[in-house]
């Protein structure tokens, strides 16, 4: 049952994923991005990495995309206008996409790893969830105030780039 989980997850992702790529609204873009990083956590879930999963949700699918779409709603982004599809664009395009799925199936295929069952924990007892804790806050918090000013000079940077003049 884990297995068909894992592959109706993927799928899943990977259908968000296009729509992302494939939604004219940047908020339903956003949306769909949202919704591919539930699958990946979801995904993460089916393979026990049950707090990658988790951050996956808190930092990705949480503060990230929340960040994202305050951005589209404060630069006000409207859907752009359809261009006429060129059929050798298309073509082109779906050349490209077949022969890298046809080399992508080639590569799994060959993976020995397909074959092999996955090993069981080794110590259930040890809690991973706190030697991560102590490994990010002791040994990189310097890279976490980083980001958090780097965050917060991108949220400045919006607001003065959205800001409208007054006349």
């Amino acid at each position: 049952m884990p297995q068909v989980l894992f592959w109706i997850f993927a799928v899943l992702t990977l259908a968000f994923a296009g729509g992302v790529v494939f939604f004219r609204s940047p908020v339903s873009s956003a949306m769909s991005l949202v919704m591919a990083f539930v699958g990946l956590a979801a995904l993460f879930v089916t393979l026990d990495a049950f707090f990658i999963g988790v951050v996956q949700v808190l930092v990705y699918a949480g503060a990230v995309m929340v960040l994202f779409l305050f951005i589209i709603m404060l630069l006000d982004l409207r859907a752009d206008q359809r261009r006429p599809v060129k059929f050798a664009s298309w073509a082109g395009g779906g050349i490209v996409v077949g022969g890298f799925m046809a080399v992508l199936s080639q590569v799994i295929s060959s993976l020995p790893a397909l074959q092999q069952t996955k090993p069981e924990l080794a110590n259930p007892a040890v809690n991973d969830v706190a030697q991560v804790g102590f490994a990010l806050f002791h040994n990189f918090n310097l890279p976490f105030q980083v980001i958090g000013v780097l965050l917060l000079v991108s949220i400045v940077g919006v607001v003065v780039l959205s800001r409208k003049e007054l006349k």
